[in-house]
This record gives structure tokens, sequence and C-alpha cells, in this order.
């Protein structure tokens, strides 16, 4: 991925980007309907508890959508194209990131593909990218 600006954590994110400094995908999940949501925030949008804790979860899951940006951001060093992602984590939320390690082509991009989570140093902080799952 390319350098670009550095995620600034807040009280709500801070969590998050704590574990992605260890090399943990974490998202919260409400205690009250037991549904996980992603982003970040004080309580369920499901039920509206604040019964809510961070669970580190798989990183795996699968391409929902995605974008190939062939104009990136003046403030990314990088002009080579960027896969702008939704990927619908196993555990049932959607998350947007970047695909990395493909060449950004459609025939390369697959809607349903499987993917895995791994984080790419951005100044003090780590992005969770994804890659397409390597089977063992």
């Amino acid at each position: 991925m390319s350098a670009g600006p550095v995620p600034i954590p807040t009280p709500e994110t801070q969590t998050f980007w704590e574990g992605t400094a260890i090399g943990e995908l974490r998202i919260q999940r409400c205690n009250s309907c037991e549904e996980y949501y992603f982003y970040p925030r004080p309580y369920c949008p499901g039920c509206q508890s604040d019964d809510v804790e961070w669970r580190v979860v798989s990183g795996k899951g699968t391409l929902a959508s995605y974008n190939i940006n062939y104009r990136p951001f003046p403030i990314f060093e990088s002009k080579d194209p960027q896969v702008i992602a939704l990927v619908e984590l196993d555990e049932g939320v959607r998350m947007m990131s970047n695909i990395v390690d493909v060449e950004p082509l459609p025939e390369n991009l697959e809607l349903g593909m499987r993917l895995a989570v791994r984080f790419e140093p951005r100044g003090d902080q780590f992005l969770p990218v994804f890659t397409p799952e390597t089977r063992s």
C-alpha cells in the first residue's frame, strides 16, 4: 500500500488500533443481541445496548465489492492503482479496506473470493489490508 495519511485514534477506536499494532483484528460485539458490528461506537447499532465488548476476530472473509482507483489522491506517494474493497468478515460485518498482492485487474478480483487480513505500517499505526487467502 502506498504511503498516505496516518490514522489518528480516537477514544472509540483506540482498542482497534492497539490490536492492529500487535497483529490482531478487533471488532466490537454486543453482549445483548450477540451481533458483531463495525465501525467502532459505544453502543450496538442493532439493539442500542451499551453492553458491548471488543473481540479478536479471525481476519478472514470474502470480497463483497470493490473499486479499482486508477487516480489515487495526491497525498499518496505511489500513483499505482489501488483496490478499494468492501470485505465481509466471517463474523458477519463488512469493512472497507484495500486488497493487496493482486494485480488490480477485474479478472483477478472475483466477488466472493476468500481473503485474509494482514497489517501494513502507516506512520506509527498499522492498517488492516486484505490479501487473497492461501490454501494450505
